[in-house]
């Protein structure tokens, strides 16, 4: 069993940064991959970036390239998606989730624990 916590949301101007962390509990923190997710009020929740296990290998959504970096320390099981660059159409509730994937997958289906998700606003 794995607990995640999310910290690090709220509110900004456009062109602003935010940080997200998600804190894992457990001692096999570095045998999950792990992703961050968004939804947004009445659309699906998507992918926005994930990485494998030693984060090595890392995704991005298309729409977050050259703009957020996910990271993860696997010394204080935590990962990080680092915001630069908001845009409104960033708004969005932010989940992060966990992985028995070796690798850094996208489906949300391939996910097997998820935390309570952390608001972020983007302001024009």
């Amino acid at each position: 069993q794995v607990q995640l916590v999310e910290s690090g949301g709220g509110l900004v101007q456009a062109g602003g940064s935010l940080r997200l962390s998600c804190a894992a509990s457990g001692r096999t923190f570095s045998s999950y991959a792990m992703g961050w997710f968004r939804q947004a009020p009445g659309k699906e929740r998507i992918i926005v970036a994930a990485i494998s296990r030693s984060g090595g290998n890392t995704y991005y959504a298309d729409s977050v390239k050259g703009r957020f970096t996910i990271s993860r320390d696997n010394t204080k099981n935590t990962v990080y998606l680092q915001m630069n660059g908001l845009k409104p159409e960033d708004t969005a509730v932010y989940y992060c989730a966990a992985s028995r994937s070796s690798f850094a997958p996208v489906a949300t289906g391939a996910y097997d624990y998820w935390g309570q998700g952390t608001q972020v606003t983007a302001s024009s």
